[in-house]
């Protein structure tokens, strides 16, 4: 009993641990230490994560950032984190450079999104639960919601008109510019526009000629916009 307390103490400073990790504690071999790990998970003293892979933890957002490396959570769980959202997320989503199948833990899903190592920037370390994890910076989240396609444009515009004075503007069009995405652009720069922030002159260069619907989530029917070649569907 004194040396299970002992172990889970001692497992309490790894966010998520393996074979190896109680291995090196105990200088066991890897048959012994997997004995171990099958009694400490049958007391209920530690959860699996997946195959090799435990935690002592509850917290969803602190285990889901240490699945998969490299990593960052992003989208409608770092809008959260962010506070640009009222709406309480059920999954998790991180974003990272692998492919990855997603998983459930803890009753909800922690889904991995791919991106291009490109595009893997704008995120930040962050204290949680004494320990740290990789975060998506405000700006960021809204961008690669929108990128990948995990939020609707429509609830984006609203996520941007709700949080326009939190939102760094110089940092947002860095990242646009960054990404070159030119649909990413032209949507973005017209709702700023509608926001009061006209930045048409800075991002010209990337106003192609096609057009393409605001919101890409539902069907492109409404009225043009020359400016910023949209059809204004949202």
């Amino acid at each position: 009993m004194t040396q299970a307390v002992e172990l889970v103490e001692y497992l309490k400073g790894y966010p998520t641990f393996n074979n190896t990790t109680l291995k090196n504690k105990l200088g066991k071999s890897s048959a012994y230490t997997n004995l171990i790990l099958h009694r400490l998970r049958k007391r209920g003293l530690i959860r699996k994560i997946e195959k090799n892979k435990y935690t002592v933890s509850n917290d969803l957002f602190l285990v889901a950032s240490r699945i998969v490396w490299p990593s960052y959570i992003s989208c409608w769980s770092a809008l959260k984190y962010h506070n640009l959202t009222e709406q309480i997320p059920h999954d998790i989503t991180v974003i990272t450079t692998v492919s990855r199948k997603s998983i459930v833990f803890n009753n909800a899903r922690i889904r991995f999104v791919k991106t291009q190592p490109k595009n893997f920037f704008g995120y930040t370390k962050v204290r949680h639960d004494n320990s740290e994890v990789f975060v998506a910076d405000a700006e960021k989240s809204i961008i690669d919601s929108a990128l990948l396609r995990e939020v609707s444009f429509s609830e984006l515009q609203e996520v941007l008109s709700n949080n326009i004075k939190k939102v760094r503007t110089r940092v947002f069009l860095k990242y646009l510019k960054k990404i070159g995405n030119k649909s990413l652009i032209k949507r973005f720069g017209y709702v700023l526009e509608t926001l009061g922030k006209d930045y048409h002159a800075q991002l010209r260069k990337y106003v192609d000629a096609t057009y393409i619907p605001l919101d890409y989530s539902k069907k492109p029917r409404g009225e043009k916009n020359k400016k910023w070649r949209l059809t204004v569907n949202a």
